[in-house]
């Protein structure tokens, strides 16, 4: 049999690909770091090269798609816009999580909230420096009074997570009122 070297980030890729579409399919708990090697046909040793560990492997999956998530919601917003209408215009998550990848598709499968919500917080930690860097901005333009924008970020990027997650909620409600919530927030900072 040939031995079929790769480059190590196209390597390292496959098995996040793989192990994504097993952990979907089979289930994370009832899915092994040899479960993952048998269906790209490498040995296992290979895959603990690049993750010491199953839950090290999921973890940079789900980091992966979190950034992938965060730049999409990044190349539909224009941040050049005055605080205020960046937020009107802001799409919602919904809205740019149409993704058709194992990872979506586990991070949203039914009795999966634990995944669900592990990706939401590394959303979050993605857009935390952001919109710190944003509301800067907006108090360095004097468009807001503001003094501690890392604080005024974590607040405003983690505390829409219980409206977010919450399912009870509709989609165009749950943005509706963060849209609404953020703008009232900043109007109470105006300059």
């Amino acid at each position: 049999m040939t031995r079929i070297t790769k480059d190590p980030k196209e390597r390292r890729q496959e098995i996040i690909d793989t192990a994504m579409r097993v952990f979907y399919e089979k289930g994370y708990e009832k899915t092994a770091i040899a479960d993952i090697a048998r269906e790209m046909h490498v040995a296992q040793g290979l895959c603990y090269r690049y993750f010491s560990s199953k839950e090290e492997l999921f973890d940079t999956a789900l980091d992966q798609y979190a950034q992938r998530q965060v730049d999409r919601l990044l190349a539909a917003t224009n941040l050049n816009l005055p605080l205020a209408q960046l937020i009107e215009s802001m799409p919602s998550f919904p809205e740019v999580e149409l993704d058709d990848s194992y990872a979506q598709k586990l991070c949203h499968q039914e009795g999966n909230a634990k995944f669900h919500n592990q990706l939401a917080l590394k959303i979050c930690a993605k857009l935390q420096p952001v919109v710190a860097r944003l509301l800067a901005r907006a108090g360095e333009g004097g468009e807001l009074q503001i003094k501690d924008p890392d604080t005024a970020a974590s607040f405003c990027v983690y505390g829409q997570l219980g409206i977010l997650l919450d399912q009870n909620i509709p989609a165009s409600e749950r943005t509706e009122r963060i849209h609404s919530f953020l703008l009232e927030l900043i109007r109470h900072f105006q300059a």
